[in-house]
């Protein structure tokens, strides 16, 4: 006995339900017909489907802006807190947690670009502007950690060589200090 239109209906829409599931986590198309068995081509044709329905529903773009919206917000308070903890480090001289707060607001910056972009909000100007100004911040950031490298050279090995692995275009970074 074959399934009725109505459940095969079912069945599809719950099926581009978990695709959306897996996009919406941050999955792209290879990982999710991985993840859920289905054929890659097959989880692109339902995200398309999916983002054309999506598109043709004021209610379900006015919520997906607003979950946008809620979502900025919340990068920018995780932001804020971690430039407390980097306030809190230097006051207490405590470099770990400096370096590794400074590396967390760089990747909160990265994740909130890249959910932007998903969403389409950026257009090439935006995102070059936004791009400019996250890697203006970069620069300050790694600024005050080869500082740090130079003012302790106890951890400037550790902090070189993390550097280093951030590095664009295999550009070598060197901290002088005076002895």
């Amino acid at each position: 006995m074959s399934a009725s239109p109505e459940d095969k209906v079912v069945q599809h829409l719950d099926t581009v339900n978990k695709v959306v599931g897996e996009y919406l986590k941050g999955n792209d198309p290879t990982k999710i017909s991985k993840e859920l068995s289905i054929p890659r081509k097959q989880v692109v044709e339902y995200l398309t489907e999916w983002k054309q329905m999506a598109s043709a529903n004021d209610a379900i773009r006015s919520r997906a802006r607003e979950a946008l919206t809620a979502a900025d917000e919340h990068y920018s308070r995780l932001i804020s807190k971690t430039y407390e903890v980097i306030d809190e480090a230097t006051t207490t001289a405590d470099l770990r947690s400096k370096n590794s707060a400074i590396k967390l607001v760089m990747d909160i910056e990265s994740k909130r670009i890249e959910m932007l972009q998903k969403a389409g909000l950026l257009e090439n100007k935006e995102l070059a502007e936004e791009m400019m100004e996250i890697e203006r911040k970069q620069e300050i950031l790694k600024q005050i950690l080869m500082d740090i490298a130079s003012e302790h050279p106890e951890i400037r090995d550790k902090i070189m060589k993390r550097l280093s692995e951030v590095a664009s275009g295999g550009e070598t970074i060197t901290v002088v200090h005076d002895v």
